[in-house]
């Protein structure tokens, strides 16, 4: 594939074949990364096509041109490689999940998505049965959030958001833990340990990163980099934050609940402690390499579809893939089914406002949105039935064409029929954004984690809410008990020595947060 590429264009000066046709691919690859972002943004107003289904759809034209000039024998510009998904390319993603996401709403919502987004995964992946149930357990949220809002659907958004985090990281440590069993002879011992085993690394990986993420506050709050160079803050948050992720990898922990819960402390302290261009230039980049990544997964995907050498080893029996594709789907409908209205019906019984309990309907658009398979799936994946991104073996290529049908199938279809499904469901409802115009926060938020003092006092567009005393009784003296406990903890304990809202860098002429 590299020569034919090579061919179409002149050589470069002194570069050898292989280091031109790597240039080449790479040049074509970021052109069609531009070609997704335009097209993608002449798409901005139609949010039924929305970038992930426009980067699936040109990569699987991109992959029909490269076919036809390779003579069929490839349909990519690269070979996946699951250490660039995992090192390079998801810790982006999950970190600018935690540091953009509304903390207020995730929090209040903690129990029901820990329900969704852990137990949930087990049960489906007990019905799809272990170490393939952990593959196609692991749901894509990404497609689904660009449809959802955060204001026009708070509840839907905030559950299913946390829900994919919580799920991709439970998918991810499932497979791993499963991987270091032997399941063939299962006894009371061996499922105790596996128990045990998968409890510590879902409770190590969350307490890692939000460590880093408060060493990180605390290093920037004493020091205040600010004073001399911004761009040694801006540098000391993203290396954190990335460093969060490495040392879970390097303990054998999940980087992807390491580096959420690291973004989720950094959010709410280590961005308040650093200058307000900072703040502006993190917000952005985080943003901007989350996109980047998201866009090149689902570009490299819909190439990935057409690759001849896993579809050859099929080709002498296409009603076996078809029946194995079909058999896993039906499986996916089914445990996904199987989890999300028992677990509701039990979230409900916990909540005494009937606001906040989830209704049928609600139930029906997260079991929907849930159905969609992306990256991680297509990872783990090739962990599990490839070397270096190829494979030899009929069994191997007929789940690896089993998991690009479902991706393909499942992002396609369950995406494009999402917005309409919640139009049909939920009809949209005038309702007055809280969401101000004010960047004090990484997503303009109007309260803090769990809701502090400082986040009380909100405008909209320079204009006072509706009902303010209304609004001020419920982040002052929340109804959880959970919250001011919380919140008198972190005001006592944590950001006299973290930082955070309010703080007032110690050094003369250095900027200070605005005051509520």
């Amino acid at each position: 594939m590299a020569s034919v590429l090579a061919n179409l264009f002149p050589k470069l000066g002194s570069l050898g074949t292989s280091d031109h046709a790597s240039v080449v691919s790479i040049n074509l690859f970021v052109a069609l990364l531009c070609a997704c972002i335009i097209i993608g943004h002449l798409l901005e107003e139609n949010r039924w096509v929305n970038e992930s289904i426009t980067a699936l759809i040109i990569g699987l034209g991109t992959g029909v041109v490269i076919l036809l000039i390779s003579g069929g024998k490839s349909s990519h510009l690269l070979v996946f490689s699951e250490d660039l998904f995992f090192i390079y390319l998801l810790p982006p993603i999950i970190f600018n999940a935690g540091f953009q996401v509304k903390k207020k709403q995730f929090f209040v919502n903690f129990i029901t998505i820990m329900m969704f987004g852990a137990i949930g995964t087990l049960v489906s992946c007990a019905i799809i049965s272990l170490a393939i149930g952990a593959i196609f357990a692991a749901t894509d949220s990404v497609c689904t959030l660009q449809v959802l809002h955060q204001d026009e659907t708070p509840l839907l958004y905030s559950l299913v958001f946390g829900e994919g985090v919580v799920n991709d990281a439970t998918s991810v440590v499932l497979f791993n833990a499963i991987q270091n069993f032997d399941l063939t002879s299962v006894n009371l011992s061996i499922a105790l340990s596996f128990l045990g085993n998968f409890f510590y690394l879902f409770l190590a990986s969350t307490l890692l990163g939000a460590a880093t993420g408060l060493l990180s506050a605390y290093i920037i709050k004493k020091l205040y980099f600010g004073r001399h160079s911004t761009d040694r803050e801006v540098a000391l948050m993203m290396l954190m934050a990335y460093l969060s992720y490495m040392l879970a990898e390097l303990f054998y922990l999940s980087g992807i609940l390491t580096v959420f819960f690291c973004g989720i402390v950094m959010s709410h302290y280590t961005w308040h402690n650093v200058t307000e261009s900072s703040r502006v230039t993190t917000r952005h980049a985080f943003a901007t390499l989350s996109f980047l990544a998201e866009t090149f997964l689902f570009l490299y995907v819909g190439m990935d579809a057409l690759d001849i050498e896993k579809w050859k080893f099929v080709s002498d029996s296409p009603g076996l893939s078809i029946a194995v594709s079909s058999i896993l789907m039906g499986l996916i409908l089914l445990g996904r089914a199987a989890f999300v209205f028992p677990l509701s019906f039990l979230s409900n019984l916990m909540k005494k406002s009937s606001e906040e309990k989830i209704t049928f309907r609600q139930q029906v658009i997260i079991w929907w949105a849930g159905l969609m398979r992306g990256a991680v799936s297509m990872a783990l994946a090739y962990n599990k039935f490839t070397r270096s991104g190829h494979t030899q073996l009929q069994d191997n290529a007929i789940m690896i064409t089993s998991t690009i049908t479902i991706v393909l199938f499942s992002t396609m279809l369950f995406g494009l029929l999402t917005k309409p499904l919640i139009s049909l469901l939920l009809p949209p409802q005038r309702q007055l954004s809280t969401v101000s115009s004010d960047a004090n926060t990484p997503k303009s938020l109007t309260a803090p984690l769990l809701g502090s003092r400082e986040g009380s006092d909100v405008d909209l567009n320079g204009q006072d809410l509706p009902h303010p005393p209304s609004l001020r009784m419920l982040l002052t003296a929340p109804s959880h008990k959970v919250h001011r406990y919380w919140r008198t903890f972190d005001d006592t304990f944590m950001r006299p020595m973290f930082g955070g809202r309010g703080f007032a860098p110690p050094a003369p002429g250095s900027p200070t947060e605005p005051g509520p």
